[in-house]
């Protein structure tokens, strides 16, 4: 994690997302009420990252220090499907947004070229867009889209 921040250069305020397999590891790392549960079912995986509140098995550090929270999504995409279910375990994500770069890195070649030298790995998992996902805060009293991504949340909220 300190590491990311400091490729990044992202101070302690950056929140981390949590990327599961499926809904029950959700469950496990997120308060899932019944009100959410039907939500959650219908929208993952997908381009979606949802605020809940965290579990005890969530580290102190990767939880919004004020409303105990974590931010948890479930990837369409074959490949981090594929790290999960080998690790057997959620893994820590963030957008790789450099300072002073207008948009992210998704390509590999760039990620090698730009940041090689501090990591042991890169996967190339092809091309994954630029789009952000929308994100969706589950801790109100109704569910609140805070950014307008890559996924339409207009069919499941009302």
């Amino acid at each position: 994690m300190e590491r990311i921040r400091r490729i990044r250069e992202a101070d302690r305020k950056h929140h981390f997302t949590l990327v599961c397999e499926d809904l029950s590891t959700i469950s496990t790392y997120a308060k899932v009420y019944n009100r959410d549960y039907r939500l959650l079912k219908a929208m993952t995986p997908g381009p979606f990252t949802f605020i809940l509140r965290a579990t005890s098995e969530v580290p102190k550090r990767l939880q919004n220090p004020r409303r105990k929270t974590i931010g948890i999504r479930v990837p369409e995409h074959p490949v981090p499907h594929a790290i999960l279910a080998e690790l057997g375990e959620p893994i820590m994500s963030s957008t790789l947004h450099l300072p002073g770069d207008e948009l992210p890195i998704t390509e590999a070649v760039e990620v090698l070229d730009r940041l090689g030298h501090q990591l042991e790995m890169v996967i190339d998992g092809g091309h994954c867009g630029l789009e952000p996902t929308t994100v969706i805060d589950l801790v109100g009293e109704l569910p609140e889209i805070l950014r307008q991504g890559k996924g339409d949340a207009n069919a499941f909220i009302k």
